[in-house]
């Protein structure tokens, strides 16, 4: 059992200072009202993540101001590519913003505006080293499967607030969102393909390696 009180919490999600860009597109993202940033704590974990698989072809599912986006660029090779979908013309202009501020170049992000249900289909088996879902939550076992499917043997998984406010882990909340999260959270948990570990940084960060 751990014994993390909230001021170790904080700690940890402050021990790695948020860029000053990151901030400016958090800050963006919380404004528009419709996309909730990644705080400092999830965006150092896919940082990490990011560098830990050296990956040079991410899918985001969910561009929001191009918070989350700035942190997989920053632990992503150089000559690594970023496709980035997000529904909302008005998401993915703040996310090019936020990138032409950080100083990524055009070519480093593929900026796709529709519906990540109807982009990810024509994508192609196994041709990814990460996805990262952070969108709509209800269609989140839709874009998982596809996310399971894009990515190569090693490959990374991360799907962000799988604990939804700390709603997940109260058996009591039982609305529509907390059930689906908290059964696509078993189910990769279960999966014979992935090797999963839910981590407690921000809303929660569920991570998993495709076998």
């Amino acid at each position: 059992m751990s014994g993390m009180k909230p001021a170790s919490w904080a700690y940890a999600e402050e021990f790695v200072p948020e860029p000053e860009v990151v901030e400016e597109a958090r800050r963006r993202g919380v404004g528009l009202g419709t996309a909730t940033p990644v705080g400092p704590g999830a965006g150092a974990a896919l940082r990490l993540l990011a560098a830990s698989v050296r990956a040079k072809h991410v899918v985001e599912v969910g561009s929001g101001a191009g918070t989350s986006g700035l942190w997989l660029l920053a632990g992503m090779p150089e000559d690594g590519v970023l496709t980035t979908i997000d529904v909302s013309a008005e998401h993915q202009r703040a996310a090019r913003q936020a990138y032409a501020a950080a100083g990524h170049p055009p070519q480093r992000t593929r900026v796709i505006t529709g519906a990540a249900a109807d982009v990810l289909p024509r994508m192609a088996d196994g041709a990814y080293d990460m996805v990262l879902v952070d969108a709509d939550k209800e269609s989140y076992p839709t874009y998982v499967e596809h996310g399971v499917r894009l990515l190569r043997s090693g490959g990374l998984l991360a799907v962000d607030n799988m604990l939804w406010h700390d709603r997940v882990a109260d058996p009591a909340q039982r609305d529509p969102v907390t059930s689906a999260l908290r059964d696509l959270g078993k189910s990769l948990r279960d999966h014979e393909d992935l090797v999963t570990a839910l981590l407690p940084v921000g809303d929660g960060l569920l991570v998993a390696v495709k076998r």
